[in-house]
């Protein structure tokens, strides 16, 4: 499922109502699963997924036009991207201190790309865990992650008016793995989950 969805099956959303995506969100994922008759991107995506794709599709000769409507104006270009700071090159096993190649991924993904954004309207910053630990540790530690990001966001320049971060724990696993590995195997099968995902939304210069 490429977005978060609650008990209801409605896509969980921020404080700045924007959806929550997991691990497994790609623009192809967002356009082909359904919520009803319309891709979930639909709510969530539009501009992703496609106007086209998120239409009524016309049914019967009772829908074709009558006349060719006049051409839309043209969409203001967005400067909108994700970030996914993945498994022990961020973090170390049980640590929130960023690693060296970690602040390059920022460098180089992050703060490079902000550059082509006439504005910034919200950035977001999620960290996770994996599944070992107790769920109130791991919440902890997962919101340090995201505080770790921030703070050396900021420290290169990013204003931190729009910067939400939050921590998901445990609770958004993107790979699962045998409990019948052994500690360390098990540790480096569950590397993925341990990460941080940057999402910004605004405008394009």
């Amino acid at each position: 499922m490429p977005y978060v969805v609650d008990q209801r099956n409605v896509v969980a959303r921020s404080g700045f109502d924007l959806c929550w995506r997991t691990g497994y969100w790609t623009p192809a994922a967002a356009g082909a699963v359904k919520a009803g008759e319309l891709p979930v991107g639909c709510q969530c995506d539009k501009d992703v997924v496609g106007a086209d794709t998120c239409a009524p599709a016309a049914r019967g000769a009772a829908d074709a036009p009558a006349a060719v409507a006049a051409a839309a104006p043209a969409a203001a270009a967005k400067c909108d991207f994700s970030v996914n700071l993945s498994a022990d090159s961020t973090f170390a096993f049980n640590k929130a201190t960023l690693t060296g190649s970690a602040k390059t991924t920022l460098d180089n993904a992050v703060i490079a790309k902000l550059g082509n954004c006439a504005a910034v309207d919200t950035l977001i910053i999620t960290g996770h865990t994996d599944r070992l630990g107790a769920q109130g540790y791991n919440q902890k530690l997962s919101e340090k992650r995201a505080d770790a990001v921030k703070a050396y966001l900021l420290a290169k320049g990013v204003k931190a008016a729009n910067v939400e971060t939050m921590g998901a724990g445990k609770t958004q696993p993107i790979k699962g793995c045998d409990d019948k590995l052994g500690r360390k195997k098990l540790i480096e099968c569950l590397a993925p989950n341990r990460r941080v995902t940057v999402d910004v939304k605004g405008p394009a210069k």
